[in-house]
């Protein structure tokens, strides 16, 4: 059964597209078919395994496909498909147009089911599908997480670690009661940890006191290597294997996946 992860925190600069990146990777180098799909409107993902272009085929067209749920199938899918640097890995990208899409779902009939419709096709074709959400609570977000199997969140070791958590609670509660019933937390990632700052561990501590067992072991710190890679088009385990960066986001793939076993 295909595992459909939104990464999703509407609080900006908290690691979400860099977990987005290298969570697949790390699923991709433990030969899990995986496809990452771009859903912010930045394209910071597309970005971040070098695709930097406008592409031709990209998620706002396939949502504007998913309009009429027949035209969703994998062979009108298929040409937004793209190749990446990992053989296990594929994404489908996204460009500035997909910031209209907002105003275009307004009135639009099951506005909030345009991405389930594309999932249901392309969870025959793989095994693990990870959504880079808009960091904000918008109706591309309400996609995400109506197509989502599960949402991991990401927190960044700071002082204000917490604060818009309720809301994307709120959120997540509302989806699961009138969308998607089947969605779960998948987990609370702790991100830019930094083992030399008090503040950090302070952080670390309140998170897991409040979100208790669905806070990951694995912890991500901070790492100039993890900031570098984007900028080469390239995802971390790529960038420098070696990388304390890297190892985390290993570990973290192995520790999703010894907790579906």
């Amino acid at each position: 059964m295909s595992k459909v992860i939104a990464i999703c925190n509407q609080k900006g600069g908290v690691g979400k597209t860099t977990t987005a990146v290298n969570l697949a990777a790390s699923f991709a180098a433990l030969e899990k078919k995986t496809l990452l799909i771009d859903m912010d409107p930045q394209g910071n993902a597309s970005q971040g395994l070098g695709f930097n272009e406008t592409q031709d085929v990209d998620i706002h067209e396939i949502l504007n496909l998913a309009e009429n749920p027949d035209n969703v199938t994998y062979e009108n899918i298929k040409d937004a498909i793209l190749d990446t640097s990992l053989e296990y890995l594929k994404l489908i990208a996204a460009g500035p147009d997909l910031a209209s899409m907002e105003i275009e779902l307004v009135n639009a009939m099951s506005r909030e089911r345009r991405l389930e419709r594309v999932m249901n096709v392309l969870k025959q074709a793989f095994e693990f599908i990870i959504i880079d959400a808009p960091p904000s609570l918008n109706l591309l977000t309400l996609n995400v997480l109506t197509a989502a199997t599960s949402v991991l969140i990401p927190v960044q070791c700071e002082y204000y670690a917490l604060q818009g958590m309720t809301e994307l609670f709120k959120t997540i509660r509302e989806v699961q009661k009138n969308l998607n019933s089947n969605l779960k937390i998948e987990g609370a990632l702790l991100t830019m940890f930094n083992t030399q700052l008090s503040l950090c561990r302070q952080v670390a501590e309140e998170v897991r006191e409040n979100l208790s067992d669905t806070v990951f072991q694995t912890v991500i710190p901070r790492n100039t290597k993890l900031g570098e890679a984007p900028s080469h088009g390239k995802p971390v385990i790529l960038y420098d294997v070696q990388s304390t960066g890297s190892k985390s986001y290993m570990k973290l793939a192995e520790e999703i996946l010894n907790k579906d076993k």
